[in-house]
């Protein structure tokens, strides 16, 4: 398994050394973008990380968000794109018909990145109706990394959330998650 983290702008400063991945928080909604994800995203790069870009999805103008995020992020061919689905700081929550409208318009926008969902246990067990998670199911479960308390397939793991989010990917090693992430079969 590899490991990851994933940040938002209250990690500004954050170690990649020994990571495999990095997901950075871009976006959210249709009006706020991370005023540090380029800088995150070069210094994981530079480190070797394979980078990821997510979106905090709110209910309500899923197009709009989907083409908000993807003209934000900055990810560069071969990233990741996802989506994080859980409930908002307002107590609101994007449906699941909505949740699958904005993977597939991220995906028919960026039609050459892979596109994964990200979302916890509760969200999966108890919200979702379809089990479509584009390309790729982020679990968040605070159990033992690889352990996630779910039936679905999962590629990445969300295990541990201090002294920031930690992670652990299904693959091999990092080339095979590159390969992967770049839309080769591995």
């Amino acid at each position: 398994m590899l490991h990851g983290i994933d940040i938002s702008a209250h990690q500004s400063s954050f170690d990649a050394a020994g990571q495999d991945f990095v997901f950075i928080k871009a976006t959210e909604g249709r009006s706020y973008a991370s005023p540090h994800r380029a800088d995150q995203a070069a210094k994981a790069r530079e480190a070797g990380c394979v980078v990821g870009f997510y979106h905090f999805l709110w209910p309500g103008h899923i197009a709009a968000q989907a083409e908000y995020f993807v003209e934000k992020c900055g990810a560069k061919e071969g990233e990741l794109l996802a989506v994080d689905w859980e409930t908002t700081s307002s107590g609101t929550h994007a449906s699941g018909a909505q949740k699958d409208e904005f993977l597939r318009e991220v995906k028919r926008l960026r039609p050459h990145h892979r596109v994964l969902l990200y979302t916890n246990v509760s969200f999966w067990k108890g919200h979702d109706t379809t089990s479509y998670a584009g390309d790729g199911l982020w679990i968040a479960d605070y159990v033992s990394p690889g352990k996630p308390r779910i039936k679905g397939k999962w590629l990445v793991h969300q295990h541990a959330n201090r002294p920031v989010d930690k992670n652990v990917a299904r693959f091999e090693n990092r080339e095979a998650l590159k390969k992967w992430a770049a839309g080769e079969k591995t």
